[in-house]
């Protein structure tokens, strides 16, 4: 009786082992989701979800810096979540310990994550990614999109090319080495129109999530910008639109010793802040709009040719000392400033301009 006692209690144990282990697997093969975190204010941003949705198919969730942390907190509840891609959002001094942490909660679960960005970003960060087997994919010498292509080239058909192509100009960097290679394949002035057209429709559908998730759509099925209706129609309001910035600008810019600056009140700061770098004859210029919803205000930074120095690293510890967030390239940056603190903003700035 006891033998067979001891046999029934092995079978038992067994039975037991064998559930877990089936939940276990049950619970892994569950998780098929694919999903894309973007930028949702430039070309770069879109275009880089539109490459991944090309790729690896999943949803896009297009976001602002403010917004970065708030959607990386809510996916990790999502237990079907499978893969990851993370595109065009850079870190700042004040988010990259919470969003280090985040991706260690995330690869606990066994999500597969990449990172693709080209802004400036903290070597320790990298190497803390790199340990969580995060892939990081980063070059600042290229927009995300061109990497994001050159990544998955061979998962891409050939119009990624010229969605990759229309980023890299609207970030300023189709003069590197493979941006400049993309451009080759086309046509100038044709990529240009194009990547000017997509840029006014994304800027000015930004209180249109809807609108942006369709353009990532669209561009993943290999539409060119003219294919897409309404655009050129809708870029010519915008053009008409920012002409009275102009106006506006010479009127209301205020100028420090290195820099412009600027409030914008009814328009967007990052379609302003050219107008006043170069209006006010200064090698910097600075447009500001507020988001009252937040309690701060969005802050876009540009650096002519003759800028010296690295705007994207200044800004980034300048607007993390008081109490907000920032970054990104040397000559193009942006930053989130708490509304009582933007005058310190702009006064430390100018002081850091040489």
């Amino acid at each position: 009786m006891v033998v067979s006692k001891n046999k029934i209690i092995k079978k038992t144990s067994a039975k037991k082992v064998t559930k877990k282990t089936s939940a276990k697997k049950v619970t892994k093969s569950q998780r098929t989701k694919i999903i894309c975190i973007s930028h949702k204010e430039d070309c770069d941003g879109i275009s880089s979800a539109a490459l991944i949705r090309q790729a690896f198919g999943g949803d896009s969730m297009l976001v602002d810096y403010p917004g970065q942390m708030e959607s990386l907190n809510q996916v990790v509840l999502d237990e079907k979540l499978k893969s990851l891609f993370i595109c065009d959002l850079g870190l700042s001094k004040k988010t990259q310990d919470e969003f280090i942490d985040i991706m260690s909660r995330l690869r606990k679960n066994k999500v597969s994550i990449t990172y693709i960005d080209h802004h400036d970003i903290d070597p320790t960060v990298v190497t803390a990614l790199e340990k969580l087997k995060v892939k990081v994919i980063h070059d600042i010498n290229e927009c995300t999109t061109v990497q994001v292509y050159a990544a998955y080239k061979s998962k891409l058909n050939d119009h990624a090319s010229f969605v990759a192509t229309c980023a890299a100009i609207t970030d300023y960097m189709e003069d590197r080495p493979l941006g400049s290679k993309l451009l080759q394949i086309y046509d100038r002035q044709f990529a240009l129109i194009s990547a000017t057209v997509l840029t006014y429709n994304i800027v000015g559908h930004q209180r249109e999530p809807d609108y942006l998730q369709y353009l990532v759509e669209e561009l993943s099925d290999s539409k060119f910008p003219h294919d897409i209706p309404n655009t050129f129609e809708f870029a010519q309001i915008q053009v008409e639109k920012l002409s009275q910035i102009i106006a506006k600008v010479k009127k209301g810019m205020k100028t420090m010793t290195n820099l412009g600056y600027m409030e914008i009140l009814d328009s967007g700061a990052s379609g302003a802040v050219n107008f006043v770098m170069g209006l006010s004859g200064k090698d910097v210029g600075v447009a500001y709009k507020e988001r009252i919803d937040h309690g701060i205000y969005a802050v876009s930074v540009r650096g002519s040719k003759n800028c010296k120095v690295h705007l994207g690293k200044i800004v980034n510890l300048l607007a993390t000392s008081l109490g907000g967030s920032g970054g990104g390239h040397d000559k193009a940056c942006g930053a989130v400033v708490p509304k009582l603190k933007i005058k310190k903003f702009i006064t430390e700035l100018n002081k850091k301009i040489k």
